[in-house]
């Protein structure tokens, strides 16, 4: 079953959903901000994606410049710090079989579907 991480106020968001329903495969939302993941499901949600934690945080995010962007994080912390404030988190995030892309370039979706 494929997971999305779905902000349905984000256009690119949108827009991966709306491709993989036109590819007819079966998905399940995730709103990730309203349902938010907890420390060891975005670690583990990271580790999908095999990217460093810094790598999934949206670093123009108002919360994140007024917060955390002139702090030295851990790993650990940044994780701490999407859980606490989700719209930190990059997104679409798409899952399946084990794996995970950002789904912003819906090529790279495409490729990772077949």
């Amino acid at each position: 079953m494929i997971q999305i991480y779905h902000n349905p106020r984000c256009g690119k968001s949108r827009n991966c959903l709306a491709f993989i329903d036109e590819a007819n495969l079966s998905y399940e939302i995730i709103p990730y901000l309203t349902v938010t993941p907890t420390f060891d499901e975005l670690k583990s949600l990271i580790e999908k994606l095999n990217l460093k934690p810094i790598e999934l945080v949206r670093i123009k995010e108002k919360i994140w410049i007024d917060e955390f962007k002139e702090k030295a994080l851990t790993d650990s912390e940044v994780i701490q710090a999407m859980t606490d404030n989700p719209i930190l988190i990059e997104r679409p995030i798409v899952v399946r079989d084990g794996k995970a892309i950002i789904g912003r370039d819906l090529d790279k979706v495409a490729s990772f579907l077949e």
